[in-house]
């Protein structure tokens, strides 16, 4: 199939790039480099730079079996600071690209969804039916998008997917000898700050609250090797069903804490990493699990690898020069 990956210039979209040659499909990557690098699109995709609204049209016209959807921005924070620029580019963005495929005739599309869209949820495991109440513009964002592409799947007949990731981890070999991983300017989750405290053999990790009803006190969050996210996009592509919108959530079912995460990398990294205990933040949940039991039914996917593996090969990335500083 010839493939277009929106936002395949960034972290999840270039591994599931790199996944979907692997297999031997040909890939157009489109992305606005605005979080995206130009070195991360793999090598034998087609590289667009450019915008969804002005340059996804000519891009689909030119022939596209499906579209693989990761182009958003995607900062909790700053979407609470500016959320007009997370509508306009989330929805509006996104809104812009079923309107194209529509013009093109493309009917196919898997949606780089999010659990910030269930909030605070009160049940954990977290099936696909929990109530979504999303707690900041983020969330929120990606929640419309789901809902736009049921209205297109139903006005349309588009086949759409939504994947709602928990926290994604790892890297991917890029196959000429390097690593394609996690690197933003701001960088806000757990295994690249604490693996580039490692490397730069300074700061101290906080840890936000050791007082949770949990085994050892600290937060307990899902986590999902990027290897194995891909993985699931590249079935959820067999599963775009005319006039459907499925939703699947993707993680490893059981979760790691936040000390555990740190005697991880402790270990890969051979390196003591100094932390201490802060106070907890407001909203933090102890514990968030999902259910991936529904795309284990339907399409056979269970994530392969757990938590070493991913601190092993985000620390790989890690020394190559180019992650978290």
């Amino acid at each position: 199939m010839r493939l277009l990956v929106t936002g395949g210039a960034g972290y999840i979209g270039s591994v599931v790039a790199a996944r979907l040659l692997e297999h031997g499909h040909e890939v157009v990557v489109l992305d606005d480099l605005s979080t995206g690098h130009a070195d991360a699109v793999p090598a034998g995709a087609e590289f667009v730079q450019g915008d969804l609204r002005t340059d996804a049209g000519r891009v689909l016209a030119a022939g596209i079996d499906a579209v693989l959807h990761f182009a958003a921005k995607s900062l909790v924070g700053e979407s609470v600071a500016r959320p007009g620029l997370y509508w306009s580019h989330n929805l509006g963005g996104t809104l812009a690209l079923l309107e194209a495929m529509r013009a093109a005739q493309v009917r196919r599309i898997v949606f780089s969804s999010t659990a910030a869209t269930y909030g605070e949820p009160e049940r954990v495991q977290i099936e696909e039916t929990a109530p979504t109440l999303p707690t900041n513009p983020y969330g929120a964002s990606k929640l419309a998008v789901d809902t736009a592409l049921a209205e297109h799947a139903r006005m349309h007949g588009v086949g759409a997917v939504s994947l709602r990731y928990f926290n994604v981890a790892g890297a991917h070999p890029d196959g000429n000898g390097g690593w394609l991983g996690e690197r933003h300017t701001v960088e806000t989750h757990l295994i690249p700050n604490i693996l580039g405290m490692a490397l730069r053999q300074d700061g101290q990790l906080s840890i936000f609250g050791d007082d949770y009803p949990t085994a050892d006190g600290t937060c307990i969050r899902d986590y999902i090797h990027v290897a194995d996210l891909a993985a699931a996009h590249l079935l959820a592509l067999t599963a775009c069903t005319a006039g459907q919108r499925t939703i699947y959530n993707l993680g490893c079912g059981t979760g790691y804490s936040n000390l555990e995460v740190l005697t991880a990398c402790r270990e890969v990294t051979g390196r003591d990493i100094p932390a201490r205990i802060a106070r907890r933040r407001p909203g933090d949940p102890a514990v968030l699990i999902a259910s991936s039991e529904r795309i284990a039914a339907d399409l056979g996917w269970r994530p392969e690898r757990g938590l070493r593996d991913m601190v092993a090969d985000a620390w790989a990335f890690a020394r190559t020069g180019l992650g978290a500083r």
